[in-house]
């Protein structure tokens, strides 16, 4: 693929990307086991090392915390649909699959004529092109009833605080009780985006500053999980080589690491 047409979609969603596919290269698989992301990066014509910097694995163990919320989801609800909003180049479907869930991948018409050289629809999945802040996807997604879960990660932190509070109070309305996973950034976290390795690469910045995802309970978010990466689910520590649990722990308590949070809420109505 030319690089060129890359030009054309932002090329954030090809951070985590490459990070998905340097930790799948490791010894053993790595955290995610993303052979997929290898099969991408070897297949987009790009210098992906352009990007480098704890960043990529960041986004590697920001993806395992994400994972570990849906698999919740899953285990109590097997058979309940996935939305992930702005989902890129995500490999997540064919993580987390069980044979039985619903899924949906939505992003915008030129990422996903991007995706749809890699991925096909099915009868459990469909891709959707269109802005997360357009309802017109929003039957889609519920005509097969049951439980549903959405997913946003390292998307609604490139809008605005308006933008951002307008939809998360669509979605509430919408969709009251199901859960949402997403993710928030403090302060002093946003403002060090220029001082980052990996933003040096793009010209993209992350816009909503919020240090307390407590209070978004006006906007119609309950909040029932909020991690950092220095404190992931127990399930999901566990397949962190010991480098990332111990190294998080170290620098836990530092404002760029408890300022950027992972955040599991219900949407109320």
């Amino acid at each position: 693929m030319a690089a060129p047409e890359l030009g054309e979609i932002q090329e954030t969603l090809l951070i985590p990307l490459y990070g998905r596919a340097r930790d799948a290269a490791e010894s053993g698989g790595g955290v995610l086991k993303d052979t997929k992301a290898v099969e991408l990066v070897d297949a987009i014509d790009y210098d992906f090392t352009e990007f480098r910097g704890p960043s990529l694995g960041g986004a590697v163990l920001r993806a395992s915390i994400f994972d570990g919320y849906i698999r919740e989801f899953l285990q109590r609800h097997p058979e309940g649909t996935v939305v992930d909003l702005g989902c890129g180049l995500s490999t997540r479907y064919d993580r987390l699959d069980n044979g039985r869930l619903r899924w949906f991948d939505l992003d915008v018409d030129d990422t996903m004529t991007l995706r749809r050289r890699f991925f096909d629809d099915s009868d459990r999945y469909t891709m959707i092109a269109a802005s997360l802040f357009d309802p017109s996807w929003h039957e889609q997604v519920t005509e097969r009833g049951g439980p549903l879960m959405l997913v946003s990660e390292a998307v609604l932190l490139y809008f605005s605080e308006s933008e951002v509070f307008d939809v998360l109070r669509s979605w509430a309305r919408r969709f009251p009780d199901s859960p949402l996973a997403l993710d928030t950034g403090g302060r002093l976290m946003m403002r060090s985006q220029d001082r980052n390795p990996v933003f040096k690469a793009v010209p993209a910045r992350m816009k909503w500053e919020f240090d307390d995802p407590n209070t978004l309970e006006p906007y119609g978010l309950r909040l029932e999980q909020s991690r950092t990466l220095a404190q992931p689910q127990p399930e999901v520590a566990t397949t962190w080589p010991a480098r990332y649990r111990h190294g998080m722990r170290l620098i836990g308590w530092t404002p760029m690491v408890t300022g950027y949070r992972i955040n599991l809420f219900a949407l109320t109505s």
